[in-house]
């Protein structure tokens, strides 16, 4: 982690040759009224509020994704285990890229396919309810009911629950089993409970007082929770997908805490007193998703064309003002499974070489195939700000060799994606190694079952990859099995890598004490939060 202070930044006036971009930071200014009253919409905190509970610990955090259900079985935002409100039975240690102990207390499974799980035995739900094993299967259960992806991600056949012991069998030998426990949509919560959606009941260090659909939550300290009361009254954890509006919030004090504010703004935040800004990088790629079901993405060097279109360090430059790295491959470089790439080369005249090669020519201005201009759909969306930018700037290079991009925005990514095909490229953010391991993205992106195979990939020779890193235990034979995959997906393209973004949270560090910004983005509203 570092402090951004002193880091030198990029102005979007540097893409001379992309005026939309300039068109974009103009509306801000029209829109600035606008963002005041999101802002006062959904903080939900005064001045005079803040004085008449002078005595409260509280935090005001802002987030940039918004939800309308808090069931954390399905809920693709996380934001129950974000929020401190549900835990799952294990965690990621970040430090050491390992799965560490959290509700379980142990576990062993020498075979892969057998499984006993010792709970432990102080944790109570915020209903009082004690946690143990029945409780723990129930929620498993139900979990596997209401979602084919982790039915697909964890392969449970057969689970049976004694006392704080739970014992569970795979359908196939599966090592990794226990490092997809860390998965948010496995968190443990009280299923009997009759609203899961608005008001889950699950172990972590608050409680959800209230709900507002769409626009936050506020929170309770839970006396009882089994890792130590927090120090901290209330938190209210809010939402806007406004970056803008997200920054100006903490400058205006109505929040405490701003989770990725808007990149030109960090400047001048950090010449306000008392507001720290840092970045880490993550465990996160920008891509661009190649719908494969497309006739014309079908060709492998259109793909190439595609990727070659990518200016990757225009756009670290120039959008995310060098809080990035240039991505080869869905994995950071740093990271023990992460091939070693070299980049591509990119340019308009690369890119027409490859779709000559399609059966493509330039003719009056448009690349064309049997008098069809290449058109293309990309799907991109608001909610990280950068995306839709990095969608307009491969929009305006298309435009350059003939090809027509149609720009569309969408709310909720994996939900479009997943139901709809009348789409040919996408910008996408993914998290490549939240369980510290190459396994989730590869299983999740590329297995035919994957919960985020949106691009439809079904290569035999990949899954059969992908298959046997799932049944090897060894890391290193496994970091072996993540570069094959990594490299089959480089050659083939399925699927090409923008950038590792940095992720940046603002918050006022006269007030805040604690905050981590971690690299699984996993864990923020945690016990250990507290004020000055």
């Amino acid at each position: 982690m570092k402090s951004i202070n002193g880091k030198k930044g990029y102005k979007f006036s540097n893409l001379a040759s992309f005026p939309k971009l300039c068109v974009n930071q103009l509306l801000k200014v029209g829109f600035f009224l606008v963002s005041i009253c999101i802002l006062s919409a959904c903080t939900g905190s005064s001045e005079g509020a803040m004085e008449e509970n002078s005595t409260e610990k509280h935090i005001n955090f802002l987030y940039n994704f918004a939800t309308n259900s808090l069931d954390p079985h399905v809920d693709s935002s996380y934001v129950p285990l974000r929020a401190g409100i549900t835990e799952t039975l294990v965690r990621l240690d970040e430090e050491n890229l390992t799965v560490a102990p959290w509700l379980a207390q142990s576990w062993e499974g020498e075979d892969g396919l057998n499984w006993t799980i010792k709970l432990r035995e102080d944790v109570t739900f915020h209903n009082g309810k004690k946690m143990d094993a029945e409780a723990v299967k129930a929620s498993l259960e139900r979990a596997l009911k209401e979602s084919v992806a982790i039915q697909n991600a964890l392969k449970i056949d057969k689970i049976e629950a004694d006392g704080y012991t739970l014992h569970i069998s795979t359908k196939e030998p599966f090592p990794e089993f226990i490092s997809e426990l860390v998965n948010p949509n496995v968190a443990i919560i009280d299923v009997t409970e009759p609203d899961i959606i608005n008001k889950p009941i699950g172990t972590g260090p608050f409680v959800l007082k209230s709900f507002s659909p769409g626009s936050k939550l506020e929170l309770d300290r839970y006396d009882d929770y089994w890792d130590g009361a927090s120090n901290l009254d209330s938190v209210t954890f809010s939402f806007n997908e406004d970056a803008n509006a997200r920054s100006l919030a903490l400058k205006s004090g109505q929040v405490d805490i701003v989770y990725r504010p808007e990149l030109e703004s960090l400047e001048s935040l950090e010449t306000l007193d008392g507001v720290k800004v840092e970045s880490t990088a993550t465990f996160r790629v920008h891509q661009m998703t190649m719908n494969m079901e497309r006739k014309s993405i079908q060709d492998i060097n259109v793909r190439r064309a595609i990727d070659a279109l990518i200016d990757r360090q225009k756009i670290v430059d120039n959008i995310l003002l060098g809080y990035a790295e240039p991505a080869v491959s869905p994995f950071l470089p740093s990271l023990p499974f992460a091939p070693s790439h070299e980049q591509r080369e990119t340019g308009a005249d690369i890119a027409i070489r490859f779709l000559e090669k399609a059966g493509y020519s330039l003719e009056n201005g448009k690349m064309q195939k049997d008098g069809e201009q290449l058109k293309f759909t990309l799907l991109t969306y608001s909610a990280r700000a950068d995306l839709p930018l990095i969608a307009q700037v491969f929009q305006s290079d298309a435009k350059q060799i003939g090809i027509d991009v149609e720009i569309r925005q969408i709310d909720i990514p994996e939900e479009y994606m997943a139901s709809n095909r009348d789409w040919d490229l996408a910008t996408y953010s993914n998290l490549t190694a939240p369980r510290g391991d190459a396994g989730y993205y590869l299983n999740a992106t590329y297995h035919p079952t994957g919960a985020l195979n949106f691009s439809g990939a079904h290569e035999p020779e990949l899954t059969t990859i992908i298959d046997k890193l799932n049944q090897t235990v060894g890391q290193e034979q496994r970091a072996v099995l993540a570069e094959q995959a990594a490299d089959y997906v480089h050659e083939n393209v399925i699927n090409t890598f923008v950038l590792h973004p940095s992720t940046i949270v603002a918050y006022n560090e006269k007030k805040v004490k604690n905050w981590v910004t971690t690299r699984s983005e996993y864990y923020m509203i945690t016990n250990l939060l507290d004020v000055k």
